[in-house]
């Protein structure tokens, strides 16, 4: 039987293709830390829009309890009342109260909710300026490792034919 001849890689071709996977690493890895530095402004977004939520739901709670108080008040003051008039006229004083607190606090809801959105918003365009920022560098970076590769190949193969 005979062997099979037995090829050679050249050295340059070898250095070629080892710098190339390099280049193709470095590439990966710089679009690996773009998609997670993205990510980790995503998670900062969320915790500020559950910061907001939380505020929005503590307040609600708080204009809760005032305003069952406010009732709790007015029925202790319809059962002590000496007469109807006295009655109707602890009624118009809460209706009058209540709608005034309740003004407040829908005013106050409003601009707790145009904030939120504000942040929000605010917050989501950073995420993506930031996102498309770090996919551009990433891919500038790709072009570059590959043009370096191209180039490397070049040399390699002009180096392997003469």
């Amino acid at each position: 039987m005979s062997t099979p001849p037995t090829y050679e890689v050249p050295t340059e071709m070898r250095d070629f293709a080892e710098k190339s996977v390099d280049q193709a690493r470095k590439a990966f890895d710089s679009f690996i830390g773009a998609a997670r530095r993205t990510a980790e402004t995503v998670t900062g977004s969320t915790e500020a829009t559950r910061t907001s939520v939380k505020d929005v739901s503590a307040r609600g709670f708080e204009y809760a309890e005032q305003n069952v108080n406010a009732a709790f008040d007015l029925a202790q003051k319809l059962v002590r009342s000496k007469d109807v008039q006295e009655a109707m006229q602890h009624q118009a004083e809460f209706v009058r109260s209540q709608f005034a607190a309740i003004q407040a606090q829908a005013k106050d809801f409003g601009g707790l909710a145009q904030s939120a959105m504000q942040q929000g918003a605010e917050r989501a365009k950073s995420v993506m300026q930031e996102g498309a920022d770090n996919a551009r560098k990433a891919m500038e970076q790709g072009t570059d490792a590959a043009k370096q590769a191209a180039h490397d190949a070049q040399d390699a193969t002009n180096k392997a034919t003469h």
